[in-house]
């Protein structure tokens, strides 16, 4: 039977189940809660890919070059997320390895969040939580004023399922939704009455911009200090994408100088994000650890469909997610 190779061994059981149906299992004694983005020990992955068949991996195991070329058995690699910028897609192709991913559904978890992020910018909800516990609440409570969303433009960076989903939450809310995408969508754009912008007006134009994109090449740092320079002023970001889609100095240094009114962020450039990190200094940033697919149901199903992907694999038929 293939040997397949699972990173935590924290993930929903029925992952494990799903495997065991076509190989023999094999996981890493992860000894913290499934779903931190701290990766493995790279020496236990050249390990595993050296002597298995399938690797099954979360965002913060990096499966590089290194990784790869250790693995002379290697067949497929299965990850436990919609986003694959932690594996070497490029050389994996070229080695003839199958990689495939667990997209669609987790989007509408993530949008939630990435409007829940958006509502506790403009409302102050974290800034008023944090004074209660503090006992100042009260004393500062007229000052306390945050902005509405209905009649407020949102700008929403990447219009795939997941900024779809978004523009839809943020329709509901009263708030006009405008939209800049590497691939223009006009389907969807009629579909919810939304309006295309070039990336520089939505980011001159908008009140709230949300960052949805994947991160690429091309995305890596796009949104930078000139572009964060070129917001509107007291503007709010949000980013639920990748932390990298984001240059994390920049954004610190728009803050510092009071371009933005606030940012919300679940991802970032370094993860876990140090707690003594200059951005969780700021009462107008609110900070989560990448908990956009934390929903209970969500990450049953992700994990189900990763281990799917490699039952179909070696049933010889085609996983349902294949990276392509």
């Amino acid at each position: 039977m293939p040997c397949i190779f699972v990173s935590r061994d924290t993930f929903p059981e029925v992952l494990y189940r799903k495997l065991s149906e076509v190989g023999e299992v094999r996981t890493y004694k992860y000894g913290k809660p499934a779903w931190l983005t701290v990766g493995i020990p790279k020496e236990v992955l050249k390990r595993a890919a050296a002597e298995c068949d399938a690797l099954v991996v979360f965002v913060g195991d990096r499966v590089d070059a290194e990784v790869l070329s250790a693995g002379s058995r290697l067949k497929i690699i299965s990850t436990v997320s919609v986003g694959y910028d932690h594996i070497d897609v490029a050389e994996a192709k070229r080695r003839g390895i199958v990689v495939t991913n667990t997209p669609e559904v987790l989007v509408d978890a993530t949008a939630d969040l990435a409007v829940g992020l958006l509502l506790a910018l403009a409302r102050r909800i974290v800034e008023g939580d944090r004074l209660i516990r503090e006992g100042k609440a009260y004393d500062i409570w007229g000052a306390l004023i945050g902005s509405d969303i209905r009649g407020k433009r949102a700008g929403i960076v990447g219009l795939g399922n997941l900024g779809a989903a978004i523009a839809r939450r943020l329709l509901a809310f009263g708030a006009e939704v405008v939209y800049w995408s590497r691939t223009r969508k006009p389907q969807v754009e009629f579909a919810l009455g939304i309006k295309y912008l070039s990336l520089e007006e939505l980011l001159a134009t908008s009140d709230f911009v949300v960052v949805s994109i994947a991160l690429t090449p091309e995305t890596y740092h796009l949104i930078n200090w000139e572009r964060l320079n070129r917001m509107k002023k007291g503007a709010y970001l949000v980013n639920v994408s990748r932390g990298a889609v984001v240059d994390t100095e920049a954004l610190v240094r728009a803050l510092r100088e009071g371009l933005l009114a606030g940012a919300a962020l679940d991802v970032f450039e370094t993860e876990p994000l140090p707690h003594t990190h200059e951005l969780a200094k700021f009462p107008n940033v609110v900070l989560t650890p990448h908990i956009g697919s934390a929903a209970e149901e969500t990450r049953r199903m992700m994990a189900e469909i990763a281990a799917e992907n490699v039952v179909r694999f070696f049933r010889g038929q085609r996983p349902l997610y294949v990276v392509e």
